[in-house]
């Protein structure tokens, strides 16, 4: 759905109550929608950690205004059904769709001075180690494409 509005207004149908009952919950979800405008907002919380999460936040039920107990999980699985087809993904299920890059994996030379402390000294030689071999690989020339 496009709106968490539609979404209040399908819970309303189903639970009771009116679409002002359920917003909150529903703008929560999709809030991430102010970093990524589009459907890979969803990411962020529209698995099954996000459900429990919003539990968290709002707690496990809410009364809605005909006086009924509505559990919030149900909300959360009811919005993020209407999202993702009519499944509940997990976390792993949307991370393991990511493509790995580079950036991802390299550790921070500032970050391995502060923990040289906690790490064994073994492996902060093998770190440097592999630096110091990355730098003395050959570089081809431009001109004939041969190593020196």
């Amino acid at each position: 759905m496009t709106s968490p509005v539609f979404h209040a207004e399908s819970s309303a149908r189903l639970w009771g109550g009116t679409p002002e009952d359920y917003q909150p919950i529903h703008d929560w979800f999709d809030a991430t929608k102010e970093v990524m405008p589009d459907f890979r907002h969803r990411a962020l919380r529209h698995h099954s950690h996000g459900i429990f999460e919003a539990e968290r936040v709002f707690g496990p039920y809410i009364v809605n205004s005909d006086g009924h107990r509505v559990p919030v999980r149900y909300i959360g699985e009811q919005h993020v059904k209407e999202d993702c087809g009519g499944i509940v993904p997990t976390v792993s299920d949307w991370l393991s769709k990511l493509p790995v890059e580079g950036w991802m994996a390299r550790a921070v030379p500032t970050v391995l001075r502060a923990a040289r402390k906690r790490w064994s000294f073994g492996i902060l030689r093998n770190y440097r180690r592999r630096l110091r071999h990355r730098r003395r690989r050959p570089k081809l020339l431009k001109q004939n494409r041969v190593r020196p």
